[in-house]
């Protein structure tokens, strides 16, 4: 579909890939929402935004995606922004060097990259309804690949920083897999799109301990090649399967798919496939959902 007039709300866009998917989506004239932990950022982006892509319909709502309670207060604002959403792009990541738990009781990195696209698309369910025919793009990330440990699906017994990250984007496409099934007989799609890799402000806050032990002894020669290897042209190339399939007319039907660096469909990792796996994932992120937010 044309976005041009359409209301995009892109998660974790105030730096890095989701900044730019929503810099190119506002080129291409859509109602572009912003969202970002710091205000002062996302007022800063905002600006940026209107200025490089000429369009000053860009705004921003603050929210932190590890806390439930702003992913709720999230949906109910961008909801009262327009009367429909008709693309989420689901963007927002996190990765630890250590173990660390949400004031809801969530591993965080699990509670941003898994639980919190699950809550934000069910609570935007209604405005995406609304909007007639939306899509919903999962963003993923790290190495795809791999197994699921259902035993460790918090990082209860063990946990390396980067490792874990690619388990829970493992965990969000089995997530996202379900729930595309869920949506089959509704006006709203669901797609993974994988980006690529790019030095973005996440890559630059890594501490050592965050990379698995092996390749702890090389992290200072990683950290000057990133720039160089990841840097801008990276970045740009990182949204093309996002900003393709939110503005895509061949794929206004697609759902359930799963989209590689070059916007091209590619077969799910074997991981996500298992149904006991995505069952269980299923059924943690509902009863997150489902339980009362602090206030």
């Amino acid at each position: 579909m044309a976005v041009e007039s359409k209301t995009v709300l892109v998660t974790g866009s105030t730096g890095g890939i989701g900044k730019e998917t929503a810099r190119q989506l506002a080129a291409l004239g859509a109602s572009v929402i912003l969202v970002g932990r710091d205000k002062y950022r996302a007022d800063a982006a905002v600006a940026d935004l209107r200025h490089t892509s000429g369009n000053d319909d860009v705004t921003a709502i603050t929210a932190d995606m590890s806390r439930l309670r702003d992913v709720r207060r999230l949906a109910q604002e961008a909801s009262g922004r327009a009367s429909g959403v008709d693309v989420l792009i689901n963007n927002a990541g996190a990765t630890r060097s250590h173990r660390e738990v949400t004031e809801d009781g969530i591993e965080t990195a699990f509670a941003v990259n898994v639980v919190a696209p699950f809550c934000l698309t069910h609570w935007l369910m209604p405005a995406l309804t609304a909007s007639g025919q939306a899509r919903v793009i999962n963003i993923t990330g790290g190495i795809p690949r791999g197994h699921i440990d259902l035993n460790n699906l918090q990082g209860e017994k063990s946990y390396v920083g980067l490792s874990f990250y690619n388990q829970t984007k493992l965990a969000q496409m089995a997530m996202s897999y379900r729930f595309a099934q869920e949506l089959a007989a509704t006006p709203v799609t669901l797609n993974v799109a994988y980006p690529g890799h790019a030095y973005t402000s996440m890559n630059k806050s890594l501490t050592v301990g965050t990379y698995p032990p092996l390749a702890r002894p090389i992290v200072p020669l990683l950290r000057l090649a990133m720039p160089v290897v990841y840097g801008r042209r990276a970045l740009l190339r990182a949204t093309r399967s996002s900003v393709y399939l939110a503005s895509s007319h061949e794929e206004r039907k697609t759902n359930g798919a799963y989209f590689n660096s070059k916007g091209k469909r590619t077969p799910w990792p074997d991981a996500v496939l298992d149904d006991t796996t995505r069952n269980t994932i299923w059924e943690l992120c509902e009863r997150q959902r489902d339980r009362p937010t602090t206030a």
